[in-house]
């Protein structure tokens, strides 16, 4: 589930704007508070000009949109998309649609890690010893994905579980244990020498 993190002194403005993202865009998760061990896909920072700038100094190649009602000329904000108030809802929600699939068809959208490529887009993996594609499912990426912007820590099968099947009524712990075996199977095809994915107390991190 790609993550978006939105900050704003404006707590009523931030919450509305959560909730419309969430609502249309139901894919995507929006924290107002920022985790240091989470790489999120796309920023959103209301009236803080410096916070942005700090994120493209500091942070991986994410979309950043700045938030303003100032209109003054900031035509030096490289790499930063500046949406000036007030904006058309539904128009925003589209930049913000569009920003995920640019990220996701570049280069900078590929995850790498140990000996592999995750492609997001064809939903698949090279090995890049053998020059193997292996196919995976949706929910196969969407462990990955999670597993790689959690890398300096452990994973819980519980969160997992929230992250990737949402509040699925069906969905379990075994579901997760499950997933992660083939998923496994997939990967290493039984080579402890590839391990990618590690069990460790209780939850999973993946080897970079």
């Amino acid at each position: 589930m790609p993550n978006i993190l939105l900050l704003s002194e404006n707590i009523s403005f931030a919450e509305d704007l959560k909730s419309q993202i969430e609502l249309y865009i139901p894919e995507m998760a929006v924290s107002m508070e920022a985790i240091e061990e989470l790489n999120y896909d796309i920023f959103i920072i209301d009236e803080d000009i410096n916070i942005a700038k700090e994120i493209i100094q500091n942070k991986a190649k994410a979309p950043v949109f700045l938030l303003t009602a100032d209109k003054t000329d900031m035509i030096d904000l490289v790499g930063i998309t500046v949406i000036y108030k007030p904006f058309l809802l539904t128009a925003y929600l589209e930049d913000i649609k569009s920003c995920i699939n640019i990220y996701e068809n570049s280069e900078d959208g590929f995850l790498s890690f140990n000996k592999y490529i995750l492609r997001q887009v064809t939903k698949d993996i090279l090995n890049t010893s053998t020059n193997e594609e292996i196919k995976l499912t949706e929910k196969e990426v969407s462990i990955i994905k999670y597993l790689y912007k959690s890398a300096n820590k452990i994973v819980t099968k519980n969160e997992l579980l929230m992250e990737v099947w949402g509040y699925n009524p069906d969905a379990t712990t075994h579901t997760v244990e499950t997933h992660i075996y083939r998923l496994r199977q997939k990967i290493e095809q039984g080579n402890t020498d590839q391990q990618s994915i590690l069990t460790s107390e209780g939850g999973y991190q993946l080897v970079l």
